[in-house]
């Protein structure tokens, strides 16, 4: 038996490492099981070379819970370590720099990642245990090897009469920790973390359904068997290349990572290359809402078909953050605790490879069966818009399958738009307009009067459209887009022949201060026109730029401060209500006519509200009386 102190250069280790990394100490299971899956590996490794001689069977691990004696066992079938091993891995632990650590975090009670600092993955048992043993045999013709600890740098290590070749490391739990004691909560952290590990795992047993006999009744039942409870899929879809997999396999995969979510995915993207990084995985594009918010925090990152984090900003664009499913990579340069992403040049690259690759997937979707992407188009642009936005890269690549739907059902690409509308919606400048509605319903009424003018206009309506259109006109030569119910529209130069005004110039002198009198001119700038008859008599339109300004502020963008509710109030001379309004014999009437005109048009535009809508109403009641 030995006796000895582990070789650190500071003695209260073992208190940082709970006072550091308590916000994470359930990392504790996942860190044993990946040394014991390391085992496995070197064993398999060595077998496969020749330096184990015989079969090496089929290695597992398991993991044993035992509340009454406060314990947890992790046991391996792997390489195992001889006593010299065990004091070269476990006692003489390296902390060059760790007094500079101390001094650097001694009044930061923020998680700083000590482990992953300094190499310490084994030592994560002491957030959780009070004593830790180790009991241990090589693959070697060696002795057993039996390691105790009890959280102070003291150790004793001790021939044992281990027969099996392989590790157990017997936790004994600590007062603060006993949550890990009970089996749910293992249960959940080995699903959560080691649910797609590349060896069995063990955890208790189940109940099992045996064959019924050919001959057996109808009614009888089967009998039961008690068999090993393995609780991980050690070959998971991304491990597999794509030809082996078939279409029901990515989406039973899909059910596999998400359990309760029900509805398919559109497709998928299999991300498959060992060079110049190595990168598997597999993102599918589920149905997106128009709510970014509620999309993030799908895709999972492994390690070695480890899980580390739900949180993959900086490797996975941000674009792409909106879909599901995981990446594994070994090159993705994270701590020993697998918990702290670290940027460098390797994440740069893997970044721009996903990039590229769903890039290269949309563009194949597109020209492969453009109409069914077509009817995917509404689920997955959010995506390729953000993308556009915030990824040059993206961008260019995305530009021949950016579709603009139209309110007569088209899907056309920018050329293809570019080309219908040249000879037919330029202002007077010959910029190409396109006008766009961002919601179908409240903007029914301006989508049709376009059309009537004989306008194609495109329905874009996502929540960060105006930032993408300003993104747009900055890149593209000589076009702008006008939302249907914006001012820039009437600069539109009309197919048709100018619609001529009914009301003479005199009239109008007499008109517009007569409007002015009732409308708020600090809020609406009046403005007299002629068009259509069938047009309303009052037609409210805002500035673009300050409307799209106001949007941009909405979704985290545009310039600061807050804009004035500013709009211009088109007055209709060739509307019968409108000559009625000059024709009034009476200044209340005419006042009335004018508010409900206004009211009307303030309606169209959903700005009536609270007490001028019951105001409204009101009036209209009386004015049908």
């Amino acid at each position: 038996m030995a006796n000895g102190k582990i070789n650190v250069a500071v003695e209260n280790i073992f208190p940082l490492i709970k006072k550091f990394l308590y916000s994470d100490h359930e990392i504790f299971l996942r860190e044993l099981i990946s040394n014991a899956t390391d085992a496995i590996s070197k064993l398999k490794h060595l077998s496969s070379i020749g330096e184990v001689k015989g079969e090496i069977g089929d290695p597992r691990i398991e993991v044993k819970v035992e509340k009454k004696n406060k314990k947890i066992h992790i046991i391996d079938q792997g390489v195992g370590m001889t006593s010299e091993e065990v004091n070269k891995y476990i006692n003489e632990v390296a902390f060059s720099g760790a007094e500079e650590f101390l001094e650097k975090y001694k009044e930061n009670d923020k998680d700083s990642g000590i482990i992953g600092h300094f190499g310490l993955g084994f030592y994560s048992a002491f957030m959780v245990a009070e004593k830790v043993e180790i009991i241990t045999k090589s693959h070697k013709n060696a002795p057993a090897a039996h390691w105790t600890c009890d959280g102070s740098p003291e150790y004793t290590l001790e021939k044992a009469d281990k027969k099996e070749r392989g590790t157990e490391i017997i936790l004994h739990i600590a007062k603060d920790s006993k949550e890990f004691l009970e089996e749910a909560r293992i249960r959940e952290l080995l699903n959560k973390y080691n649910k797609f590990m590349p060896f069995p795992i063990k955890f208790g047993t189940k109940e099992e359904n045996l064959p019924l006999p050919k001959d057996a009744k109808e009614d009888a039942k089967p009998e039961t068997q008690t068999v090993d409870n393995i609780i991980n899929n050690t070959h998971p879809a991304w491990t597999k290349t794509p030809s082996e997999l078939k279409d029901e396999d990515y989406k039973s995969f899909y059910r596999e990572l998400y359990p309760m979510q029900f509805e398919e995915p559109l497709f998928n993207i299999h991300l498959n290359v060992d060079y110049p990084f190595n990168l598997t995985g597999i993102l599918y594009f589920p149905k997106i809402k128009n709510d970014l918010s509620l999309q993030k925090d799908k895709i999972q990152l492994y390690q070695n078909q480890v899980f580390v984090t739900d949180n993959v900003e900086g490797i996975v664009p941000e674009f792409l953050t909106l879909l599901r499913g995981l990446i594994d990579s070994p090159d993705i340069p994270l701590n020993v605790s697998r918990s702290y992403l670290q940027a460098d040049g390797a994440v740069k690259k893997i970044s721009n490879y996903i990039t590229r690759k769903v890039a290269d997937k949309l563009n194949s979707l597109f020209k492969k069966d453009r109409k069914a992407f077509e009817e995917k188009w509404n689920d997955i642009k959010v995506v390729i818009e953000y993308g556009m936005l915030t990824d040059d890269k993206f961008y260019e690549k995305a530009d021949p399958f950016m579709i603009y739907p139209t309110s007569e059902g088209e899907y056309l690409t920018y050329k293809e738009l570019e080309a219908a509308l040249k000879d037919s919606q330029t202002d007077k400048d010959g910029k190409l307009i396109f006008l766009y509605a961002s919601n179908i319903e409240e903007q029914h009424q301006y989508i049709e009067t376009s059309k009537d003018k004989g306008y194609k206009v495109l329905l874009l309506d996502s929540p960060i459209i105006a930032h993408l259109i300003q993104k747009l006109e900055g890149d593209k030569e000589n076009i702008a887009f006008a939302r249907v119910d914006g001012d820039a529209v009437e600069n539109l130069i009309k197919k048709e022949e100018a619609t001529v005004s009914k009301m003479s110039d005199e009239e109008k002198e007499t008109l517009k201060p007569l409007i002015e009198a009732v409308v708020p001119i600090e809020k609406y700038t009046i403005q007299l026109e002629a068009m259509n008859s069938k047009d309303l008599p009052f037609v409210i339109t805002q500035p673009e730029f300050m409307r799209r300004m106001k949007e941009m502020q909405q979704t985290g963008g545009g310039m600061m401060g807050s804009f004035p509710e500013m709009y211009t109030l088109l007055v209709n001379t060739n509307h019968e209500l409108v000559g009625q309004i000059l024709g009034s014999k009476t200044t209340k009437k005419r006042e009335r006519l004018i508010q409900q005109a206004l009211d009307l048009a303030r309606l169209s535009q959903n700005l009536l509200k609270g007490e001028a809508l019951t105001t409204f109403i009101k009036r209209s009641v009386d004015l049908i009386k």
